[in-house]
Parts: structure tokens; C-alpha cells; sequence
């Protein structure tokens, strides 16, 4: 650990950049204080969401920290678990955005949910074992425990073998939480465009890709892109691996778009057409999350290091889409068309916006996010140990 006092905590080199995200981090924490307190007083009459759409922003949010969180622990696991030399200089540092990461998912969640208290106790006294949401917070919160070991283990009362079963733990963990959260929606019997085997695999495919992402945002803005020689070769690895998943999530959203669309079944098919011709899509998942990423490594034979930074902040804004859509498309189509008379109007696909509150609290948890790092950086020794 790094030697700790208040003073320490609230120092750093006052360059514009680091000025920027400071102010930017007050912010976002503000605001998920003032949008927790207002919902604390209006209960969920403070989201735009409703019984016909009801799942919003706060879901999407959720999703994608534990998408983040698993992405890190897999990209982690690349060396502490499997032992690719590379890799293990970034254990400690990609672990603990792992649990900075699924901790402000479980803090934006905890608002949704409205009783979190209450949720946990009646977690454990009446389990659902047939229900999806069950065991996705219970293996949530067996991953969480295991990723904590793991980090105590690496940083703090150094054992690496303790911290490598931990590491082979949180990660069967992990990856068997964020499969079960792909199925809560692939289990939606009711939601043609959901359901089915595709989602706990793509889940998986694009936690991979979000914790590519997050490394290079990581150690770019640490280094400023300065890299020590050390720390290259893992990021020319990393952007042939990001490279071959990227395109395995291209080829991915081609058959789900295609399989949607064939035989034009009345909700699936006008659903996806409706995803596939918004900007949200377009330009939100499709240009910015796969395409610019995919074409520089390309283009560059897998040896750009700073572009994709910056190709990184745009893959992901393209998650946070990916995100949203997973949620809002899978809603818009109103169950109601169903069930309509020949008489009745057909009604129209269901709009959402998020609520201030549900922007101030989403977002806010980046905020804490952000914060999360900037302590662990200043209280621990996130380092390589020396044998690594």
C-alpha cells in the first residue's frame, strides 16, 4: 500500500486535463447525490418510466458497469490466471477497476430498485431459484467477494498463489453472473427480440471488448501516452485480441439483424428495423463502438498504441449504446398491438426519455467510478511486483 494521509488524497499535478476530469468528477457525484435525494422523496414517480416501459436508463446503466467489471476481471485473468507474461503487470490495476466498476453498478441499481435493504434480506429468506434476476444478484455477489480476495491477495498481504486460485474463482464467477445476466433478457418469452440463446453469449463477447476499451483509457490517461517499454508489448497483444473480437461482434450483429428481420414476424421484425435505422444504432453502437476501433486496428496491423485511446473513448460511448438499446428496443414494441381488436388503432412503439433524475443518478455513477480509481491509485500500489 501507498502511504496514507488526507493531505496525499487531495494532491495531484494540477494539469489541465487532470483539472478537467476533477471538476468533471465533482459534477457527476453532485449530481447522483441530488438525483438519489430527490428520488429519495418522490419514489420512482421521479423516472420517465412506466408499467408499459419499465425498464429505463438506470437499467442500462447497471448493465453497463458489470459489463465493465467483467470485462476487466477477464482481461486480468489473461495473466494472473493463465499466465500470458504480457498481461500480468496490469493484474492489480484492471482488478481493481473491477470492483470500482461493479460497486458503481451496485450503487445506481440500489436507487432503481427502490428497497435495496429490503432486496437483500428477502434475497436471502425467500430465494427465487427459477428467477433469472435471483441468481443474478446472488452470483453478483459471489464474484464481488471473490475479486475482493483476489485484490487482498495482490496488494495487500501479497500471496500470489492465494490471489491465483481467487483470480480462477472470480472469474468462473464472473463469467457465469454476466452469461445469467445475458439471460435475463434471453429468458423474456414475452420479447421476440430478446429472447432466445444469443444474449448470454454476446453479453460475454462484449464484456471482453468494453474491458479492452477500459485498459487502454486506463493506462493512456496514466501514461499520457508516454508507455514504459515494459508495457507495450501488452498493448500490441491487446489490440490484436481487440481486433479478432471485434469483428467476431460485427459478424454477431449481422445474423442477429438478419435472423430478426427473415420471415418479417410482426413484433421481432419491425423492432430490429426500428434499432437498426436509429442514429442510436447507426452511429452510437455500429460507428463509434465497433467500426473506428476495428478500422485503425486494421488499417494499422495491430500496431497502433495512441490512436486507440482515443478510439477507445469512442468504443466506450458506442457501449453505453449498446447499452441503452439492449433495454429501450427490447421494451418499445408495446405488448398491447398484440392484443388489439380489428377495430382498434394500432398503437404507435413506445417512447422513453430518461428523467433528470435517472441522467443525474446514471451518469453519476461514472462519477463514482472515476473517484473509485483516483483513490485506489493514491491508497494502494497498483503497480507490477517485481517478479512480475
Amino acid at each position: 500500500m501507498n502511504e496514507f494521509s488526507f493531505k496525499n488524497l487531495i494532491t495531484f499535478n494540477k494539469t489541465p486535463l487532470n483539472l478537467l476530469v476533477a471538476i468533471i468528477t465533482v459534477v457527476l457525484i453532485g449530481g447522483f447525490l441530488a438525483g438519489a435525494a430527490y428520488f429519495i422523496m418522490h419514489g420512482h414517480h421521479a423516472f420517465n418510466v412506466t408499467r408499459q416501459h419499465p425498464w429505463g436508463l438506470l437499467i442500462a446503466m447497471y448493465v453497463f458497469f458489470v459489463v465493465s467489471s467483467t470485462g476487466l476481471c477477464i482481461i486480468s485473468s489473461i495473466g494472473h490466471v493463465f499466465g500470458v507474461k504480457e498481461f500480468q503487470q496490469i493484474g492489480k490495476r484492471a482488478i481493481a477497476g473491477a470492483i470500482i466498476t461493479i460497486c458503481s453498478g451496485f450503487a445506481v441499481i440500489a436507487l432503481e430498485i427502490g428497497h435495496p435493504i429490503r432486496m437483500v434480506i428477502y434475497n436471502v429468506l425467500t430465494p427465487g431459484l427459477t428467477s433469472a434476476i435471483w441468481w443474478m444478484g446472488t452470483l453478483y455477489g459471489i464474484y464481488l467477494m471473490f475479486i475482493m480476495a483476489e485484490f487482498f491477495f495482490l496488494t495487500i498481504k501479497v500471496n500470489h498463489k492465494f490471489s491465483k486460485i481467487f483470480g480462477i474463482g472470480g472469474l468462473l464467477a464472473g463469467l457465469i453472473a454476466h452469461s445469467n445476466l445475458g439471460a435475463v433478457f434471453g429468458f423474456l418469452i414475452s420479447r421476440p427480440t430478446a429472447n432466445g440463446v444469443f444474449y448470454p453469449v454476446y453479453f460475454i463477447l462484449s464484456a471482453m471488448i468494453t474491458g479492452c476499451y477500459l485498459i487502454y483509457l486506463i493506462y493512456g490517461f496514466k501514461y499520457r501516452n508516454n508507455y514504459p517499454e515494459t508495457l507495450k508489448p501488452m498493448l500490441l497483444k491487446l489490440n490484436k485480441i481487440l481486433g479478432m473480437l471485434l469483428g467476431i461482434l460485427i459478424f454477431f450483429e449481422a445474423w442477429k439483424i438478419l435472423t430478426a428481420l427473415y420471415g418479417t414476424m410482426p413484433e421481432r421484425a419491425e423492432t430490429i428495423l426500428y434499432a437498426v435505422t436509429s442514429p442510436n444504432f447507426i452511429v452510437g453502437e455500429l460507428l463509434l463502438g465497433m467500426l473506428i476501433p476495428f478500422f485503425i486496428i486494421l488499417v494499422s496491423n495491430g500496431q497502433a498504441i495512441k490512436p486507440m485511446v482515443y478510439a477507445s473513448i469512442t468504443g466506450m460511448i458506442g457501449i453505453f449504446f449498446m447499452r441503452y438499446d439492449l433495454v429501450h428496443d427490447t421494451l418499445v414494441y408495446p405488448m398491447d398491438m398484440l392484443k388489439r381488436s380489428e377495430y382498434q388503432l394500432p398503437p404507435t412503439l413506445l417512447h422513453y426519455f430518461p428523467s433528470m433524475t435517472e441522467i443525474a443518478i446514471g451518469f453519476g455513477g461514472i462519477g463514482i467510478a472515476i473517484l473509485g480509481f483516483y483513490v485506489a491509485e493514491k491508497v494502494f500500489n497498483l503497480d507490477p511486483d517485481p517478479e512480475h
